[in-house]
């Protein structure tokens, strides 16, 4: 029984500081990543960035922050991240490569609402199909024709492909200036 308590002892003296250690730096950890957030999500409130890009910035960052302490914390204790880290790297590599399309289809509306090429209610020609905006989503784009149909665009062709934007940018022209100007244009095209 004696041998047992000093045995326990000796792990106690050598693990519970690590352990102890480990316990406090997630504590403190776990409170600078809510203040870091909480901080980023003030920044973009505040900043001219997308209101439906925001979210995903947040998470993005809070996902990122927690694995990275995470990862400190386990170092603390002792495991080996490097094999561990290696493998999440394989992982996610495959994955990657499993999910190109919808990657770069996410990857395309992140610009597209970073970049606003075009927004809600623009007249867009793209990929062979003319309509209005209705709706940005992170993987697509909709579009209203003029016939009524639904047309949904993946972001990832959407922006690496070439579009009109026939949005006026001159508010000064009003709907008759806009009418004339196309009767005139057809016109010079029937002769």
């Amino acid at each position: 029984m004696e041998e047992v308590t000093t045995q326990l002892m000796d792990i106690i003296w050598q693990y519970g500081p690590k352990l102890v250690g480990a316990i406090v730096v997630w504590i403190v950890g776990s409170w600078v990543v809510k203040k870091l957030i909480a901080l980023t999500s003030k920044r973009l409130d505040k900043s001219n960035t997308d209101e439906s890009l925001r979210p995903f910035l947040k998470s993005l960052l809070s996902v990122i922050l927690k694995a990275l302490l995470f990862i400190t914390v386990l170092s603390m204790l002792g495991i080996e991240m490097t094999s561990f880290i290696a493998i999440l790297g394989a992982a996610g590599l495959a994955i990657g490569m499993a999910l190109s399309g919808s990657l770069q289809n996410f990857a395309g509306g992140v610009m597209i609402l970073i970049f606003k090429p075009f927004k809600v209610g623009d007249a867009l020609e793209a990929q062979g199909f003319l309509g209005t905006v209705k709706e940005i989503q992170i993987f697509n784009t909709i579009l209203k024709a003029a016939d009524n149909k639904t047309i949904i665009i993946p972001n990832g062709g959407l922006l690496t492909g070439s579009m009109v934007n026939f949005q006026l940018k001159t508010p000064d022209v009003s709907i008759g200036q806009l009418v004339l100007l196309m009767g005139m244009m057809l016109i010079r095209l029937s002769k």
